[in-house]
């Protein structure tokens, strides 16, 4: 199985985006194409929402690869200077 480890940068991410971005598919098109077939999962649950927040902690397949999606490593400062 090919693992990916994905670092948000935010809080969540699409998630067709998130399949085009690890270089599953070639577009968020294709992307939304793969989740409306049926073919990901998100924790183990087949996820039919093309556009789904996919957030840090989060696990997503699709046939023998796993994404693991990480926290933001840079999170914004949101201190009050």
């Amino acid at each position: 199985m090919q693992t990916i480890d994905f670092e948000l940068d935010g809080d969540y991410v699409e998630l067709n985006l998130l399949l085009k971005l690890v270089g599953l598919c070639d577009s968020g098109g294709a992307g939304k194409h793969l989740v409306a077939s049926g073919a990901v999962s998100v924790d183990g649950a087949i996820e039919l929402r093309k556009t789904c927040k996919i957030r840090a902690g989060q696990v997503v397949r699709i046939g023998d690869a796993e994404i693991r999606v990480l926290a933001d490593p840079h999170p914004a400062d949101t201190r009050l200077g």
